[in-house]
């Protein structure tokens, strides 16, 4: 069985593996509370200036554990840590780039949505089939994805479910540089030690004025994750998991 690799700092920039920690390319609570914990003590560790999200090799993050989904004895802890992690990741006062090499699905792509530089393999794709298995985004993507597609490409997006590849999600503004299969890593850790050489002050506050009011993305977070938690006690839409799962597994 693979393990979840450790965060690992490279001068100032903090490499965080988006895995379980049995290492499936999914997250479920135990992950979202790990990612949590590790933006909580790395937005006060003057050591890190920089984070840098990246996948397993050749995948990003194929979405939540859809087996938390249907068990509804873990829902309640579920929700939680779902909640905390967004709202740790909204308000996180430091960059945040992400390398993609593979598929972003689902929550392995909303996470994106806060990422202030996404840099994708040129064999990527990002799909979020919220809708398709009866639930709505999570992360604020409902505020973010607008500002970032526009309103057209959002809804094309998240209502019809679109893959996109890595030249459709440049184009669209989701993805800032493309680079060769393999290739990604390596780029956003150049972009990484680029911005950790900045002065910390001028950076971090040029950063908080782009980013504006982060209280009204944890207000959507709320209620997004409100509207998901609905979701799951319907039951069409959990016979309609149970029947996605069936045919994943």
């Amino acid at each position: 069985m693979n393990t979840h690799p450790q965060p690992e700092l490279r001068g100032h920039a903090l490499i965080v593996t988006v895995s379980s920690d049995d290492g499936r390319p999914v997250l479920d609570r135990r992950a979202y509370a790990s990612l949590a914990k590790t933006f909580h003590e790395a937005a006060v560790d003057d050591d890190v200036r920089v984070v840098v999200l990246r996948g397993l090799a050749g995948c990003f993050c194929l979405g939540g554990d859809f087996s938390e989904f249907l068990d509804a004895t873990k829902h309640q802890q579920l929700i939680a840590a779902v909640t905390d992690m967004f709202r740790t990741l909204a308000t996180f006062p430091k960059p945040v780039l992400a390398c993609v090499d593979g598929d972003a699905v689902g929550v392995g792509c909303t996470i994106l949505f806060h990422c202030d530089m996404v840099i994708a393999s040129s064999g990527s794709t990002f799909r979020v089939p919220f809708v398709d298995f009866g639930l709505v985004p999570d992360a604020a993507t409902s505020i973010l994805a607008p500002q970032k597609l526009g309103y057209a490409g959002a809804f094309r997006f998240f209502c019809l479910g679109d893959t996109l590849h890595a030249e459709d999600a440049k184009a669209l503004g989701l993805v800032g540089e493309i680079v060769a299969n393999g290739g990604a890593e390596e780029a956003a850790l150049l972009r990484a030690r680029q911005l950790a050489k900045k002065p910390v002050a001028a950076l971090l506050q040029t950063r908080g004025l782009l980013k504006g009011d982060t209280n009204v993305l944890c207000d959507r977070i709320d209620q997004e994750i409100s509207l998901f938690q609905q979701a799951l006690q319907d039951d069409t839409t959990l016979k309609r998991l149970q029947r996605i799962a069936r045919l994943a597994a």
